[in-house]
């Protein structure tokens, strides 16, 4: 059997991603494969190339023709040289690993002297009242009550003398 090894297209409209396969030469370019042996984003910045390279080299060797975007691939990975005895080419691009984004903030908190994000004292709002203080301002005004006995009395004497007349008006 003539084995190719070729580009599945992967992705949406104008977002392509591509598989490297091994697949039957007849088979369609999305068709059945034999086996998967790579990765390939296009759109990516560098481009994304990722190459089992012991399985490339085992279809290469086994008589697998790739086609001319693989072969161009495989010439950007080395194995391409390799397969022929060639010098390696030089080194691929990688992309730069993206910052953690938990740093990235609280480098930028230290920047502006804010410290870490667990120190909440530097908040802009003030904190909601604790739901204990209402207890406390009550006991604090109860030994200010004991201190002036006069209030109090006087405040009960005039209920008192209030209920009394009312009481008094049923009787005539």
């Amino acid at each position: 059997m003539a084995t190719k090894i070729k580009l599945m297209r992967l992705g949406k409209m104008r977002e392509p991603h591509y598989r490297i396969v091994v697949a039957d030469a007849r088979t369609k370019r999305d068709g059945r494969s034999i086996e998967t042996i790579g990765e390939y984003h296009p759109k990516a910045d560098p481009s994304v190339i990722k190459v089992d390279s012991e399985r490339a080299a085992y279809w290469l060797g086994v008589g697998a023709q790739p086609t001319e975007a693989v072969a161009a691939i495989f010439r950007v990975t080395g194995d391409w040289q390799k397969f022929k005895g060639q010098p390696a080419p030089e080194p691929m691009k990688v992309a730069a690993p993206k910052p953690d984004k938990h740093s990235a903030f609280n480098a930028a908190l230290a920047e502006l002297g804010g410290g870490s994000d667990a120190d909440t004292t530097g908040a802009t709002t003030p904190r909601k009242r604790a739901a204990k203080a209402a207890p406390a301002a009550a006991e604090s005004s109860a030994p200010s009550a004991a201190a002036e006995p006069s209030a109090p009395s006087a405040a009960a004497e005039q209920s008192a003398e209030a209920a009394q007349p009312s009481d008094a008006a049923p009787e005539s």
